[in-house]
């Protein structure tokens, strides 16, 4: 919105020109989400309490997570609030894939909220059946699939990290890969926040990273050098990205350790929904299992926990899952396995950046 109002201006006043790079648009929108979250974060969470929207607390998880109970919680409605307009105030709106981010992160949003509602205000213990949850997921998923697919200039094949001269050509199998990558990574995200600003963490390490691949796969002289695949017109989506990224910092400003309030399936569906969205718009699929390995082995942890357990008639791999209570039940402190989990995080956007040059 910014961009249109002001970047037409640039003719008579020159300084109106920086609207036009996208990095000097990605930084503000950052900055943007950032003090929306920052500045209406103790509204939110006042109202919130008012409301007596507190966090369920399982009775057989770590002790030390009782005194959580009553936590306000659905924190994540201001984190989608502040990616949304901070999106639409900086992004250049004719773009598409602007356009099919953000329906993925508000559908997802809404998702999530219709999960928080029967949980936390009807008080139905479950939520959506996960029958319902996933039904939904993959209705969005596959619908965001095919806007993407129908792209004239949208090329179906698959990138794997580390091999340039393997990429398989899905055709209209990609339609559903899409749908899989997003659903993974909104259920992988939704999985991993279990702890005081252990999701929000990663994910803003995700984001930020997938700005840098949205940035150059946007840009046609770069992707060529570095040998990646070109998507026009993906540049935006770094702005998405930075968004993301604000909004994140801004929210984890309340939910660090000991945090005042919890995102909230609305929050984790939705920024997992927005992230599996990126890495397929970017041609970076595969490498989100390498970005965002944090996410996928916690949900591997919870899937090999419940097939262990179903096969052997009640034996355990972990002593719970997902994995941070299996550390937490170790006798880790709660701020060591957050920042642990951190720094692996830190460590494997390192090593996918990396894929930039080793091919």
């Amino acid at each position: 919105m910014v961009y249109h109002l002001l970047y037409p201006l640039h003719t008579t006043i020159s300084v109106f020109n920086v609207f036009r790079y996208i990095t000097f648009r990605t930084i503000y929108a950052s900055l943007t989400a950032f003090l929306i979250c920052v500045l209406l974060g103790p509204w939110v969470i006042r109202k919130l309490t008012a409301l007596q929207i507190g966090q369920y607390v399982r009775d057989d998880g770590p002790r030390s997570h009782l005194q959580k109970a009553g936590t306000p919680t659905m924190g994540g409605a201001l984190i989608l609030f502040a990616v949304v307009v901070s999106t639409v105030l900086w992004t250049i709106l004719t773009n598409a894939y602007v356009w099919i981010a953000l329906f993925v992160t508000v559908g997802y949003g809404f998702i999530g909220f219709i999960d928080d509602y029967l949980m936390q205000i009807k008080k139905r213990s479950k939520g959506l059946t996960v029958r319902k949850k996933l039904l939904m997921q993959f209705a969005f998923a596959i619908v965001t699939g095919l806007l993407v697919f129908v792209r004239p200039d949208f090329d179906t094949h698959v990138t794997i990290p580390f091999f340039k001269k393997i990429s398989p050509d899905l055709g209209w199998g990609y339609v559903l890969f899409a749908a899989l990558v997003i659903v993974g990574t909104s259920n992988a995200v939704n999985l991993t926040d279990g702890l005081d600003g252990l999701a929000i963490g990663p994910a803003i390490i995700v984001a930020a990273t997938y700005m840098v691949f949205a940035y150059v796969a946007g840009h046609v002289k770069i992707a060529d050098y570095l040998q990646i695949n070109y998507v026009a017109g993906s540049g935006e989506i770094a702005v998405f990205c930075g968004a993301i990224a604000g909004a994140g910092f801004g929210f984890l400003w309340f939910n660090t350790y000991p945090a005042q309030v919890f995102m909230g399936d609305i929050g984790s569906l939705s920024l997992g929904g927005a992230l599996g969205t990126v890495a397929v718009i970017t041609k970076q699929e595969i490498l989100l299992l390498v970005v965002g390995g944090l996410f996928v082995v916690e949900a591997l942890s919870v899937i090999f926990q419940v097939g262990f357990f179903k096969m052997t008639n009640g034996r355990r791999i972990f002593r719970m899952a997902p994995l941070h209570h299996h550390f937490e039940l170790k006798g880790w402190a709660e701020p060591k396995v957050i920042v642990r989990f951190w720094i692996i995080s830190i460590i494997l956007a390192l090593i996918s950046m990396s894929t930039l040059k080793l091919r």
